[in-house]
Protein backbone atom coordinates (compact mmCIF):
# COMPACT_ATOMS: atom_id res chain seq x y z
CA UNK A 1 0.00 0.00 0.00
CA UNK A 2 1.54 3.65 -1.10
CA UNK A 3 2.02 6.26 1.62
CA UNK A 4 -0.24 8.69 1.59
CA UNK A 5 1.16 11.74 -0.01
CA UNK A 6 -0.62 14.18 2.01
CA UNK A 7 0.07 12.83 5.28
CA UNK A 8 3.49 13.21 4.53
CA UNK A 9 3.01 17.00 3.70
CA UNK A 10 1.15 17.68 6.90
CA UNK A 11 3.86 16.04 9.30
CA UNK A 12 6.63 17.68 7.45
CA UNK A 13 5.20 21.09 6.67
CA UNK A 14 2.16 22.15 9.86
CA UNK A 15 3.90 23.00 12.71
CA UNK A 16 0.59 23.06 14.60
CA UNK A 17 -0.53 19.84 13.50
CA UNK A 18 2.84 18.36 14.45
CA UNK A 19 3.18 20.02 17.57
CA UNK A 20 -0.58 18.58 18.28
CA UNK A 21 0.82 15.25 17.85
CA UNK A 22 4.29 15.05 19.33
CA UNK A 23 2.46 16.75 22.65
CA UNK A 24 1.50 13.27 23.46
CA UNK A 25 4.86 11.46 23.79
CA UNK A 26 6.76 10.52 26.99
CA UNK A 27 9.91 13.33 27.01
CA UNK A 28 12.39 9.95 26.16
CA UNK A 29 10.62 9.07 22.79
CA UNK A 30 10.08 12.97 22.00
CA UNK A 31 14.28 13.94 22.29
CA UNK A 32 14.47 10.57 19.58
CA UNK A 33 11.43 12.29 17.71
CA UNK A 34 13.47 16.05 17.45
CA UNK A 35 16.54 14.28 15.52
CA UNK A 36 13.93 13.57 12.65
CA UNK A 37 14.11 17.32 11.25
CA UNK A 38 14.08 20.68 11.47
CA UNK A 39 10.43 21.42 11.95
CA UNK A 40 10.61 18.39 14.44
CA UNK A 41 13.02 19.81 16.49
CA UNK A 42 11.33 23.26 16.99
CA UNK A 43 7.59 21.35 17.49
CA UNK A 44 10.01 19.48 20.48
CA UNK A 45 11.66 22.68 22.05
CA UNK A 46 8.75 23.93 22.35
CA UNK A 47 7.09 21.07 23.99
CA UNK A 48 9.42 20.79 26.40
CA UNK A 49 9.26 24.32 27.42
CA UNK A 50 5.93 23.85 28.20
CA UNK A 51 6.52 20.88 30.45
CA UNK A 52 6.74 22.70 33.67
CA UNK A 53 4.64 20.26 36.44
CA UNK A 54 6.96 18.45 38.98
CA UNK A 55 6.90 14.76 38.17
CA UNK A 56 7.92 12.38 40.80
CA UNK A 57 8.23 8.43 40.55
CA UNK A 58 7.50 6.11 44.37
CA UNK A 59 7.96 2.34 44.91
CA UNK A 60 6.66 1.26 47.52
CA UNK A 61 5.95 -2.05 47.16
CA UNK A 62 8.57 -4.73 47.91
CA UNK A 63 10.65 -5.94 45.01
CA UNK A 64 12.46 -9.39 44.45
CA UNK A 65 15.16 -8.11 42.52
CA UNK A 66 18.72 -7.68 43.83
CA UNK A 67 18.98 -4.08 43.11
CA UNK A 68 16.99 -1.63 45.30
CA UNK A 69 13.33 -1.39 44.62
CA UNK A 70 13.16 2.29 43.28
CA UNK A 71 15.97 1.36 40.66
CA UNK A 72 13.55 -1.59 39.14
CA UNK A 73 10.22 1.03 39.25
CA UNK A 74 12.67 4.39 38.07
CA UNK A 75 13.90 2.56 34.90
CA UNK A 76 10.26 1.48 33.62
CA UNK A 77 8.64 5.19 34.32
CA UNK A 78 11.34 7.26 33.57
CA UNK A 79 10.51 6.45 30.04
CA UNK A 80 6.88 7.74 30.49
CA UNK A 81 7.19 11.12 32.16
CA UNK A 82 6.56 14.09 30.03
CA UNK A 83 9.32 16.10 32.16
CA UNK A 84 13.33 16.41 30.97
CA UNK A 85 14.37 16.86 34.91
CA UNK A 86 17.02 19.80 35.92
CA UNK A 87 17.03 18.78 39.21
CA UNK A 88 16.41 15.43 40.99
CA UNK A 89 16.00 14.24 44.36
CA UNK A 90 15.74 11.30 45.27
CA UNK A 91 15.48 9.35 48.70
CA UNK A 92 16.28 5.64 49.70
CA UNK A 93 15.14 3.70 52.95
CA UNK A 94 18.04 1.21 54.33
CA UNK A 95 18.45 -1.21 51.42
CA UNK A 96 20.49 -3.76 53.66
CA UNK A 97 18.63 -4.79 56.68
CA UNK A 98 21.17 -6.01 60.07
CA UNK A 99 20.52 -9.43 60.89
CA UNK A 100 20.24 -10.34 65.03
CA UNK A 101 23.87 -12.16 63.94
CA UNK A 102 25.96 -9.88 62.29
CA UNK A 103 28.81 -7.63 62.60
CA UNK A 104 27.46 -4.43 63.25
CA UNK A 105 30.08 -2.30 61.93
CA UNK A 106 30.69 -5.10 58.89
CA UNK A 107 27.00 -4.51 57.88
CA UNK A 108 27.54 -0.37 57.71
CA UNK A 109 30.09 -0.75 55.44
CA UNK A 110 28.32 -3.08 53.47
CA UNK A 111 25.49 -0.70 53.83
CA UNK A 112 27.76 1.72 52.57
CA UNK A 113 28.99 0.23 49.31
CA UNK A 114 25.45 -1.43 48.11
CA UNK A 115 24.51 2.13 48.71
CA UNK A 116 26.93 3.30 46.05
CA UNK A 117 25.77 0.60 44.03
CA UNK A 118 22.81 1.92 44.00
CA UNK A 119 23.26 5.57 43.29
CA UNK A 120 25.40 4.13 39.84
CA UNK A 121 22.06 2.17 38.97
CA UNK A 122 19.64 5.56 39.70
CA UNK A 123 21.89 7.77 37.90
CA UNK A 124 22.56 6.11 34.95
CA UNK A 125 18.66 6.57 34.58
CA UNK A 126 18.72 10.47 34.80
CA UNK A 127 20.13 12.79 32.19
CA UNK A 128 23.86 13.83 32.63
CA UNK A 129 23.37 17.25 32.73
CA UNK A 130 20.86 17.34 35.76
CA UNK A 131 21.41 18.14 39.22
CA UNK A 132 21.29 15.30 41.93
CA UNK A 133 20.63 14.71 45.45
CA UNK A 134 20.63 11.35 46.61
CA UNK A 135 20.09 10.04 50.30
CA UNK A 136 19.82 7.26 52.37
CA UNK A 137 17.35 7.38 55.70
CA UNK A 138 16.12 4.77 58.17
CA UNK A 139 12.51 5.48 56.76
CA UNK A 140 10.38 7.69 54.48
CA UNK A 141 7.33 9.34 53.53
CA UNK A 142 6.38 9.83 49.90
CA UNK A 143 2.78 10.03 47.58
CA UNK A 144 1.95 7.51 45.41
CA UNK A 145 3.05 7.61 41.61
CA UNK A 146 0.21 9.41 39.39
CA UNK A 147 -1.96 11.85 41.43
CA UNK A 148 -0.91 14.17 44.54
CA UNK A 149 -4.61 13.52 45.87
CA UNK A 150 -2.94 9.57 46.55
CA UNK A 151 -2.82 8.67 50.27
CA UNK A 152 0.56 9.49 51.53
CA UNK A 153 2.29 6.67 53.01
CA UNK A 154 4.74 6.51 55.95
CA UNK A 155 7.41 4.12 55.24
CA UNK A 156 9.10 2.85 58.32
CA UNK A 157 10.40 -0.96 58.41
CA UNK A 158 10.75 -1.76 54.55
CA UNK A 159 12.49 -1.06 51.43
CA UNK A 160 11.18 2.02 49.77
CA UNK A 161 12.46 5.04 47.36
CA UNK A 162 10.95 7.62 45.49
CA UNK A 163 12.76 10.15 43.30
CA UNK A 164 11.34 13.85 42.62
CA UNK A 165 11.65 15.48 39.34
CA UNK A 166 11.60 19.24 38.95
CA UNK A 167 12.08 20.74 35.06
CA UNK A 168 13.04 23.89 34.29
CA UNK A 169 10.35 26.38 35.75
CA UNK A 170 9.95 29.93 34.40
CA UNK A 171 10.91 32.39 37.35
CA UNK A 172 12.70 29.70 39.57
CA UNK A 173 15.71 28.69 40.34
CA UNK A 174 16.41 25.49 42.04
CA UNK A 175 20.19 24.85 42.91
CA UNK A 176 22.16 22.21 44.47
CA UNK A 177 24.15 23.01 47.80
CA UNK A 178 27.05 20.90 49.42
CA UNK A 179 29.13 22.25 52.55
CA UNK A 180 31.82 20.00 54.34
CA UNK A 181 34.03 20.42 57.47
CA UNK A 182 37.28 19.32 57.37
CA UNK A 183 38.04 18.17 60.64
CA UNK A 184 41.99 18.54 60.39
CA UNK A 185 40.82 22.11 59.94
CA UNK A 186 40.02 24.17 62.82
CA UNK A 187 37.89 26.85 60.85
CA UNK A 188 35.14 26.53 58.35
CA UNK A 189 36.21 27.22 54.84
CA UNK A 190 34.28 30.77 54.13
CA UNK A 191 34.95 29.94 50.01
CA UNK A 192 32.22 27.36 50.33
CA UNK A 193 29.42 29.93 51.17
CA UNK A 194 30.84 32.07 48.50
CA UNK A 195 30.89 29.47 45.94
CA UNK A 196 27.12 28.67 46.61
CA UNK A 197 26.03 32.02 46.33
CA UNK A 198 23.13 31.65 48.20
CA UNK A 199 23.05 34.63 50.91
CA UNK A 200 23.49 37.39 48.24
CA UNK A 201 20.40 36.28 46.62
CA UNK A 202 17.74 38.64 46.86
CA UNK A 203 14.79 35.91 45.83
CA UNK A 204 15.84 33.63 48.24
CA UNK A 205 12.81 31.83 49.63
CA UNK A 206 13.56 28.05 50.82
CA UNK A 207 16.11 25.99 51.51
CA UNK A 208 16.23 22.16 52.44
CA UNK A 209 19.33 20.88 54.43
CA UNK A 210 20.24 17.62 55.25
CA UNK A 211 23.10 16.89 57.42
CA UNK A 212 25.56 13.95 57.01
CA UNK A 213 27.40 11.69 59.61
CA UNK A 214 25.90 13.81 62.54
CA UNK A 215 27.71 10.68 64.68
CA UNK A 216 31.03 12.32 64.72
CA UNK A 217 32.51 14.76 67.35
CA UNK A 218 31.97 18.61 66.11
CA UNK A 219 29.07 17.94 63.56
CA UNK A 220 26.28 19.14 65.38
CA UNK A 221 28.46 22.88 65.94
CA UNK A 222 29.28 22.48 62.37
CA UNK A 223 25.44 22.16 61.62
CA UNK A 224 24.46 24.77 64.23
CA UNK A 225 26.73 27.05 62.28
CA UNK A 226 25.08 26.51 58.71
CA UNK A 227 22.22 26.97 59.93
CA UNK A 228 22.40 30.34 62.03
CA UNK A 229 24.01 32.05 59.20
CA UNK A 230 21.54 31.30 56.88
CA UNK A 231 18.83 31.90 58.95
CA UNK A 232 19.94 35.11 59.00
CA UNK A 233 17.77 36.09 55.37
CA UNK A 234 13.78 35.70 55.61
CA UNK A 235 13.35 32.05 54.29
CA UNK A 236 11.96 28.44 55.05
CA UNK A 237 14.81 26.08 56.43
CA UNK A 238 13.91 22.85 56.61
CA UNK A 239 15.36 19.36 56.85
CA UNK A 240 17.64 17.03 59.03
CA UNK A 241 20.12 14.48 59.33
CA UNK A 242 20.28 11.37 57.45
CA UNK A 243 21.85 8.29 57.47
CA UNK A 244 24.37 9.03 54.16
CA UNK A 245 24.52 11.04 51.45
CA UNK A 246 24.06 8.72 47.84
CA UNK A 247 24.29 10.57 45.24
CA UNK A 248 27.41 10.10 42.95
CA UNK A 249 27.46 13.98 41.47
CA UNK A 250 28.95 14.95 44.93
CA UNK A 251 32.32 14.39 45.71
CA UNK A 252 32.26 12.12 48.09
CA UNK A 253 33.32 13.23 51.54
CA UNK A 254 36.49 11.22 53.68
CA UNK A 255 35.25 8.88 56.21
CA UNK A 256 36.13 11.36 58.99
CA UNK A 257 34.32 14.59 57.73
CA UNK A 258 30.56 15.66 58.12
CA UNK A 259 28.75 18.04 56.61
CA UNK A 260 25.45 19.63 54.64
CA UNK A 261 23.88 18.82 51.12
CA UNK A 262 20.36 20.83 50.31
CA UNK A 263 18.43 22.43 47.58
CA UNK A 264 17.97 26.17 47.88
CA UNK A 265 14.62 27.55 45.78
CA UNK A 266 14.64 31.09 44.79
CA UNK A 267 12.14 33.15 42.94
CA UNK A 268 9.90 36.17 43.46
CA UNK A 269 6.89 33.50 42.73
CA UNK A 270 7.33 30.82 45.67
CA UNK A 271 5.39 31.06 48.36
CA UNK A 272 6.31 28.71 51.38
CA UNK A 273 5.28 28.13 54.99
CA UNK A 274 5.73 25.51 57.48
CA UNK A 275 5.22 24.25 60.76
CA UNK A 276 6.68 22.70 63.80
CA UNK A 277 4.60 19.40 65.40
CA UNK A 278 6.83 19.52 68.97
CA UNK A 279 7.64 16.82 71.16
CA UNK A 280 4.25 17.38 72.98
CA UNK A 281 2.35 16.61 70.09
CA UNK A 282 1.29 13.12 71.09
CA UNK A 283 -2.08 12.66 69.82
CA UNK A 284 -3.98 13.51 66.60
CA UNK A 285 -5.64 16.11 67.77
CA UNK A 286 -2.46 18.25 68.49
CA UNK A 287 -1.13 16.86 65.38
CA UNK A 288 -4.47 18.70 63.54
CA UNK A 289 -4.12 21.67 65.58
CA UNK A 290 -0.81 21.72 63.78
CA UNK A 291 -2.15 21.01 60.29
CA UNK A 292 -4.73 23.64 61.29
CA UNK A 293 -1.83 25.94 61.41
CA UNK A 294 -0.34 25.43 58.31
CA UNK A 295 -3.60 25.43 56.81
CA UNK A 296 -3.54 29.35 57.75
CA UNK A 297 -0.95 30.18 55.84
CA UNK A 298 -3.14 30.43 53.21
CA UNK A 299 -0.43 29.12 50.86
CA UNK A 300 -1.46 28.54 47.13
CA UNK A 301 -2.27 24.31 46.44
CA UNK A 302 -1.98 24.70 42.62
CA UNK A 303 1.75 23.00 41.59
CA UNK A 304 2.71 22.60 45.37
CA UNK A 305 4.87 20.37 47.41
CA UNK A 306 5.06 19.32 50.65
CA UNK A 307 7.64 18.38 52.67
CA UNK A 308 7.67 16.06 56.52
CA UNK A 309 10.94 15.92 58.22
CA UNK A 310 10.67 13.59 61.11
CA UNK A 311 12.21 12.16 63.88
CA UNK A 312 13.34 8.21 63.50
CA UNK A 313 11.41 7.83 67.52
CA UNK A 314 8.42 9.22 66.15
CA UNK A 315 5.90 7.18 63.43
CA UNK A 316 3.34 4.87 64.36
CA UNK A 317 4.93 3.28 67.81
CA UNK A 318 4.84 7.56 68.96
CA UNK A 319 1.52 6.86 67.84
CA UNK A 320 0.48 4.06 70.20
CA UNK A 321 1.11 1.76 67.08
CA UNK A 322 -1.39 3.64 65.14
CA UNK A 323 0.56 4.07 61.44
CA UNK A 324 0.30 6.98 58.92
CA UNK A 325 -1.17 8.97 61.25
CA UNK A 326 0.65 12.52 60.30
CA UNK A 327 0.79 11.63 57.13
CA UNK A 328 -3.12 11.16 57.06
CA UNK A 329 -3.88 14.19 58.91
CA UNK A 330 -1.74 16.00 55.99
CA UNK A 331 -3.85 14.67 53.67
CA UNK A 332 -6.94 15.48 55.68
CA UNK A 333 -6.22 19.30 55.21
CA UNK A 334 -4.20 18.98 52.08
CA UNK A 335 -5.53 16.54 49.50
CA UNK A 336 -4.18 17.35 46.33
CA UNK A 337 -0.67 18.00 47.54
CA UNK A 338 1.79 15.65 47.21
CA UNK A 339 3.74 14.84 50.52
CA UNK A 340 7.64 13.87 50.72
CA UNK A 341 9.91 12.92 53.49
CA UNK A 342 12.29 11.00 55.71
CA UNK A 343 12.06 10.08 59.18
CA UNK A 344 15.91 10.80 60.08
CA UNK A 345 18.31 11.65 63.61
CA UNK A 346 17.34 15.34 63.74
CA UNK A 347 14.75 17.76 62.64
CA UNK A 348 15.24 21.45 61.43
CA UNK A 349 12.44 24.24 61.36
CA UNK A 350 10.04 26.29 63.10
CA UNK A 351 6.48 27.73 62.63
CA UNK A 352 7.32 30.16 59.47
CA UNK A 353 5.34 31.80 56.61
CA UNK A 354 7.54 33.37 53.61
CA UNK A 355 5.02 34.65 50.66
CA UNK A 356 6.88 37.64 48.55
CA UNK A 357 7.87 40.45 50.96
CA UNK A 358 5.65 39.29 53.77
CA UNK A 359 7.14 36.94 56.07
CA UNK A 360 5.70 35.32 60.06
CA UNK A 361 7.93 34.23 62.21
CA UNK A 362 6.12 32.42 65.05
CA UNK A 363 9.50 33.53 67.80
CA UNK A 364 10.61 37.26 68.32
CA UNK A 365 14.13 36.37 68.85
CA UNK A 366 16.43 37.26 65.95
CA UNK A 367 17.11 33.93 64.64
CA UNK A 368 15.02 31.16 65.98
CA UNK A 369 15.46 27.49 67.06
CA UNK A 370 15.77 25.38 64.36
CA UNK A 371 17.56 22.35 65.79
CA UNK A 372 14.93 20.13 66.85
CA UNK A 373 14.54 16.13 68.31
CA UNK A 374 11.48 13.51 68.71
CA UNK A 375 9.72 16.56 66.59
CA UNK A 376 8.66 16.82 63.18
CA UNK A 377 8.37 19.44 60.55
CA UNK A 378 5.83 19.85 57.65
CA UNK A 379 6.68 22.79 54.88
CA UNK A 380 4.61 23.30 51.85
CA UNK A 381 6.30 24.53 48.33
CA UNK A 382 4.49 26.84 45.88
CA UNK A 383 6.63 27.26 42.41
CA UNK A 384 3.93 29.42 41.41
CA UNK A 385 2.20 28.89 38.12
CA UNK A 386 3.22 25.67 36.26
CA UNK A 387 2.60 25.11 32.38
CA UNK A 388 1.56 21.98 30.94
CA UNK A 389 -0.26 19.10 33.13
CA UNK A 390 -0.04 19.97 36.78
CA UNK A 391 1.60 16.59 38.75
Amino acid sequence: MEPDPKSGYVLSSLAEVVERILGFLPTKTLLRAACVCQLWRECSRRILRTQQSITWISALEPDRSNSHVLVHVLAEDIEKVQVLPQTVLYIISDAVKLSENSNVSGNKKARRRYSKEIAAALEKLLPRRCQVIGLVTPGLVATPKGSGSHRPMEVEEAEAGFALLFPKIDGVKIQTFHFSKDPKKQTMDEGQFAEADLKSDPDLRAMLLFGYNNWKSGSSRFFRQIVNRLNEKSIILAGGYVDSINSLTFDTPPVESWGVVGLAFSGAQIQCASVLLEQDVKNEKLAEAAMQRLKAANIPEHHTLAFMFACVGRGYLFYENKPNVEADIFRKYFPNVPLFGFFGHGEIGCDRIVTGNFVLRECHETKDNLLHSYTTVVVLLHLGSAKGNQA
